[in-house]
């Protein structure tokens, strides 16, 4: 554990990661709180995998050109303006509560996750300035997996809880809060921590860097190989997680045991730091991701297909574990292979076919479990991820040329 920890020993680090974890924490209140809601209400499938989608329209409009910005401009000031951005549009949505007024809750949810664009490139870009780029961003990689762990770990049961005692909007509140004090931690860190040009945004000027970040992405064995399996994996994983609350509802006993089951999610994350923390340093990327994909898929059939919390709780598990390692792999070897100077437009890349893919299984998911019922879409799911593998196998380098970059920060900020 204490190899895990090893990038805490970083000031700005600290203060980033500190921010992450409190904002997660009111994000992850409203995870199971919106959706239940609008379900409760409504108890439509499909308007609650259109609330799932609102958040992922900004990511697959505004994200190639948010690259850009994130590489052009201070990335610290970025993630505070966003921060704060992002909790106006929490609060906004205390509008769009009441029945015949969900049209305001997915406008502030676009809009929240607008805010979002811009932040996650800047952090993912932000990281490896901070940390470097060898054994410290291992742990800087592990340690985001545990803080996404202990907030689905207690998030979900949180969240049904004060669901059900205060109702959403105490809920909403307590999110628009976590914005805010992520600002302030970001404040805290150091105004260095990774090149930025400090341009003026022109068109011309984006589309050029736009091109030089496509260039980079296409020039690059590792890069190139990982976007088409992130995409066709994590298209899979918004399918089933489109309905996943509308699941732990209807077949194992209502928003209390969802909790249960999202913990378990969180459980399954938490699990996988120590394992990511030795095995981003160990493994070969394809082999890992091959791997890891492979067991997700059985998780996710697994589960989908469980009428008990006996059953589908192990296998919540599983899918936190391995499917949290399916994901930071590929990040953590993005990190490593690309320049930091175009790591933001090379990140928006991923975020924006990331979102894409989430859209897509926002989208379909609810449509198709309609259709074919739950089960149905448990097995087309499962046969997409086990594709996904095959597909790693088949066309990521056995060998990348991943070249470590040691932290300059560490003496500094520690």
């Amino acid at each position: 554990m204490a190899g895990v920890l090893q990038a805490l020993r970083i000031r700005d680090f600290r203060l980033m990661w500190g921010g992450s974890l409190i904002s997660s924490l009111g994000s992850w209140l409203l995870i199971l709180a919106v959706p239940a809601h609008v379900f409760q209400v409504t108890g439509s499938l499909r308007d609650t995998g259109l609330t799932l989608a609102a958040q992922y329209l900004p990511l697959l409009v505004l994200g190639p050109v948010a690259g850009v910005f994130t590489d052009r401009w201070d990335r610290r000031m970025l993630m505070i303006a966003t921060s704060l951005f992002r909790a106006a549009a929490v609060t906004a949505m205390l509008l769009g509560t009441s029945p015949g007024r969900y049209w305001v809750l997915d406008a502030a949810l676009i809009a929240e996750n607008a805010g979002g664009v811009l932040y996650v490139p800047a952090a993912r870009a932000r990281t490896p300035a901070i940390v470097g780029t060898g054994s410290l961003l291992s742990s800087a990689s592990s340690l985001n997996a545990f803080a996404g762990g202990i907030m689905q770990l207690i998030g979900g049961p949180v969240g049904g809880i004060l669901l059900t005692l205060y109702g959403v909007r105490w809920l909403i509140c307590a999110d628009a809060l976590s914005y805010l004090i992520s600002a302030a931690a970001n404040v805290l860190t150091s105004r260095t921590g990774g090149p930025h040009v400090g341009r003026a945004a022109s068109i011309s000027g984006v589309a050029s860097d736009l091109v030089e970040g496509t260039r980079i992405l296409r020039g690059q064995p590792v890069a190139r190989a990982l976007l088409p399996v992130t995409v066709i994996f994590l298209a899979a994983n918004a399918s089933l997680s489109a309905v996943l609350i509308p699941f732990g509802v209807q077949r194992l006993g209502g928003t209390g045991h969802t909790g249960f089951l999202l913990s378990c999610l969180g459980a399954g994350v938490l699990l996988s730091a120590p394992v990511l923390r030795v095995l981003l340093d160990r493994a070969r990327i394809r082999n890992l991701l091959a791997a890891s994909l492979t067991v997700t898929a059985a998780a996710y059939f697994l589960l989908f297909t469980s009428s008990s919390l006996a059953t589908a709780l192990p296998a919540a598990v599983a899918v936190g574990m391995f499917g949290t390692v399916s994901e930071v792999a590929p990040q953590t070897a993005i990190q490593r292979v690309i320049p930091n100077g175009v790591l933001g437009r090379v990140s928006a890349v991923f975020v924006t076919g990331e979102a894409a893919a989430a859209l897509t299984g926002a989208v379909v998911g609810p449509f198709l479990a309609q259709a074919v019922h739950l089960s149905g879409i448990a097995a087309v799911a499962s046969l997409v991820t086990l594709g996904a593998a095959a597909l790693a196998f088949r066309i990521v380098p056995r060998r990348p040329a991943i070249m470590a970059v040691p932290s300059t920060a560490i003496d500094t900020q520690s």
